[in-house]
């Protein structure tokens, strides 16, 4: 006759799960996710605690099944404190354990994001064709591979690895913005901005931001009229101070110093209209501005929000 094992009351066996650790009164305590869905709670995306729970218990060993003690908790979190706040306080605050292939498949993930992103973001300035995610890899290899002052270097002995235009001379005496590869603990947007701030910056290839493509409309009865609206040095998406103010005048010579290049110019009616290329660093400033001086009377419209030609 078969002897019967007898297993602790508060082990329950768990595989294959997601674990999110917090230490706290001196005790270690883990709840067990489902896979993926911790970083869809802490973005917002996923908000019912039993989607993303594979049981809704506090553990002090996830792996032996081992439940924490309800005194354990009292003692931690507080006498009062309800077990679903011990929960969410966990899921916020706590450290989340992956397995080795789901850390590899995220962090894959998130580099194909940011390729993506930086691809469709910058062009070759000359030609203003978009590069392939795999030439944008190699740039951004070839920066994570050697430190500032191997760039630095570089930068000396050939002129494709020197900031471009005025970048050299607003950066000097600042430290350049480096690339050190991507992470899973940031997000792909964040860091796609930072690897197209350093690309510009350190040039491994001739890049430069893409160029917005809008449309802005003003009533006519507004465009000779001086402009009102103080500029103040405004602050370009990679961070850094654009280089003094906009030059005083009218209305519509102001409108007209933010556009690059113009590609239609027209009136019809009672109303301007201007469409043409500029900065995307210059598009917060153009927006306040023309909604200033017009008093919502003007607009700016997005047609494009990156302009560039596909290579053949």
């Amino acid at each position: 006759m078969p002897q019967n094992i007898n297993q602790p009351s508060n082990q329950i066996r768990l595989t294959n799960v997601s674990l999110v650790r917090l230490k706290k009164g001196k005790k270690r305590f883990e709840i067990a996710c489902y896979k993926n869905k911790v970083l869809e709670y802490r973005s917002g995306v996923e908000t019912d605690l039993d989607n993303v729970l594979q049981i809704h218990s506090v553990f002090l060993s996830v792996s032996k099944g081992q439940t924490a003690p309800s005194q354990d908790l009292a003692k931690a979190f507080g006498p009062k404190v309800p077990l679903d706040d011990m929960i969410m306080e966990i899921l916020n605050r706590g450290e989340m354990q992956v397995g080795e292939k789901e850390r590899h498949a995220q962090l894959e993930r998130v580099h194909n994001e940011v390729l993506d992103i930086v691809a469709g973001k910058l062009v070759d300035p000359r030609s203003k064709r978009v590069y392939t995610t795999g030439m944008i890899e190699k740039a951004l290899d070839q920066l994570s591979s050697h430190g500032g002052a191997a760039h630095k270097d570089e930068a000396k002995g050939s002129g494709t690895a020197t900031p471009t235009g005025g970048e050299a001379g607003k950066e000097k005496g600042k430290e350049l913005p480096t690339w050190t590869g991507v992470v899973t603990t940031k997000s792909s947007k964040s860091q796609a901005l930072e690897a197209m701030k350093a690309l510009i910056a350190w040039q491994p290839i001739p890049v430069t931001r893409a160029r917005m493509r809008l449309r802005v409309t003003c009533p006519t009865g507004i465009l000779k009229q001086a402009a009102k609206s103080v500029i103040k040095k405004e602050t370009q998406e990679d961070g850094a101070e654009a280089e003094g103010e906009k030059s005083t005048g009218t209305v519509k010579d102001r409108i007209l110093s933010y556009v690059e290049q113009v590609e239609t110019q027209e009136t019809v009616g009672q109303e301007w209209e201007v469409t043409g290329f500029v900065e995307p660093g210059a598009f917060k400033g153009l927006s306040e501005f023309v909604g200033g001086e017009t008093k919502g009377r003007g607009r700016v419209e997005v047609l494009d929000m990156a302009v560039t030609h596909e290579t053949e």
